[in-house]
């Protein structure tokens, strides 16, 4: 039984007039050498040369000055070891030198893609059968560094997305490293790492308390480091410990944002090359409240960490990084509830096949089970989740990509036992969207790729990425996909 798939003539692009002010980083010679030469200039050519900054640049960022104040204080460990001490600087000259210190980064020059949709709380002055959407996108600038941004949107009566006219003035949130550490979890995270075959190792567990913060451990740290032997591994496990650390922490936006003008680029030192394929869902707990979770994958260059965020607003978030044997590979997929008391999420261990797993703590996954593997050759090379089930009356369905001849990425579609979702009701023998003309041309060709999905008067609407460039989206007939998706378990 084929299914009808409506691909919308709609296209979600990049925008490279989206930017954020970045502290721009240099070494700590070119970094006294700057800070000298602005200091050198007359308090004159000082107001001057800052006034015809803020002048360019106010319009484009909102308080850009608080932003060129908080360089400055970036630089304070330079300055301190400058033979400045007793100079106090004006606030010309804050400003300025954190001026000097600050780049524009844009965010999406590069590609706006793999997205995935949620409900939005607010759901207030709709029209019928309209429902107000948050749809959050993987954006890609210089150096392919990917975050995380949203949009607020209304899928109307016809199952239309439109929209809301995106606001200029991005922000990058304000960080907060106030996590209290567990030394059992912390300690577990760091065998998973294959970290402890250094001898500073044991002297770092003495020191560690049952519980102990950021500070503390950083605290720790520098203590071990003046203590032990100068070599490779100690150092390593050193670093390694400070960048599972910062892992963990929390995000503030100013009220005043737009929630188009939020972004969430990478602030640890495991994601510093990028926040990728953030897959969210709205979960609902056991008292009926909704919380809003992404898992995503932090990139460091070279190691990546699976990761959780949480929020309630769209305005703050907690992150948080996830521990277990099967946090090891990408692509981990929320279920929006619990099911028989546990946490359930779909993931992929060993790059090909699908997993699910269960845990009674959303940061702890330890086991999982095989779930479905490459079937029909559209899907031969691997497969893997695109975003995280949504339940129906007749199951749970798992959009899934696949992978087959010359690397081409398509979409299909699953339907897992509502109240044992490790039984496969069905499975679509062949993919429900595959890269037609248009979409097949981009910076990785050949792909759609999906974060997730919706349900909107009784349709299925899948937003998607082309080829790592764009993204679009299409609509399906729910009960023709779930009347399809039975008739293939009645023919199995």
């Amino acid at each position: 039984m084929l299914v009808t798939v409506d691909k919308k003539n709609v296209l979600f692009k990049p925008d490279s007039s989206r930017v954020i002010a970045r502290y721009l980083s240099t070494s700590r010679e070119r970094s006294v050498a700057l800070i000298k030469r602005v200091l050198s200039l007359s308090k004159k050519e000082q107001a001057e040369t800052l006034t015809q900054v803020l002048r360019d640049y106010s319009k484009r960022h909102r308080s850009i000055s608080a932003v060129f104040e908080k360089h400055f204080d970036k630089l304070s460990d330079t300055i301190a070891e400058m033979d400045i001490h007793e100079y106090k600087f004006s606030a010309t000259e804050k400003l300025l030198i954190g001026a000097y210190f600050t780049m524009e980064y844009s965010i999406e020059a590069a590609a706006f893609f793999n997205p995935s949709i949620v409900e939005d709380l607010d759901q207030s002055d709709l029209g019928p059968n309209e429902k107000r959407v948050v749809l959050s996108f993987r954006a890609t600038g210089e150096g392919h560094i990917s975050s995380v941004v949203f949009r607020s949107g209304i899928i109307d009566a016809a199952n239309e997305i439109r929209l809301e006219p995106p606001g200029k003035m991005l922000e990058s949130p304000k960080q907060v490293k106030n996590h209290v550490y567990h030394k059992s979890s912390f300690v577990s995270k760091l065998e998973e790492m294959q970290a402890g075959g250094s001898k500073v190792y044991p002297l770092m567990m003495q020191k560690l308390t049952d519980t102990f913060t950021y500070e503390e451990l950083k605290r720790y740290v520098e203590e071990t480091r003046t203590q032990a032997q100068d070599n490779i591994q100690n150092t390593v496990l050193l670093n390694e410990m400070m960048w599972l650390a910062s892992s963990h922490y929390e995000m503030d936006f100013s009220v005043d944002t737009d929630i188009s003008e939020r972004v969430i680029f990478p602030i640890a030192d495991t994601e510093i090359k990028g926040i990728e394929d953030a897959r969210f869902v709205r979960f609902t707990d056991e008292k009926g409240d909704i919380s809003y979770y992404a898992t995503y994958t932090a990139y460091d260059g070279v190691a990546i960490l699976p990761k959780i965020l949480m929020t309630k607003d769209f305005y703050h978030f907690k992150v948080m990084p996830v521990h277990g044997e099967v946090a090891q590979n990408k692509g981990m997929a929320l279920f929006p509830r619990k099911i028989n008391g546990q946490y359930a999420m779909l993931c992929r261990i060993d790059g090909v096949n699908n997993y699910i797993a269960f845990s009674d703590n959303i940061n702890v996954w330890r086991k999982a089970t095989l779930l479905q593997t490459p079937k029909y050759p559209w899907e031969f090379v691997q497969m893997g989740n695109c975003g995280s089930p949504i339940e129906t009356t007749e199951g749970w369905l798992v959009i899934t990509h696949g992978v087959g001849p010359v690397r081409e990425y398509s979409l299909g579609i699953s339907l897992l036992d509502l109240e044992d979702p490790m039984k496969e009701i069905g499975r679509l023998q062949t993919p429900l969207i595959v890269p037609n003309e248009r979409e097949r041309e981009g910076y990785v060709p050949n792909v759609v790729y999906s974060c997730g999905a919706i349900v909107h008067n009784n349709y299925l609407v899948i937003p998607y990425a082309m080829s790592d460039y764009a993204s679009t989206y299409a609509t399906v007939y729910l009960p023709e996909l779930l009347a399809a998706l039975k008739e293939t378990a009645a023919r199995d």
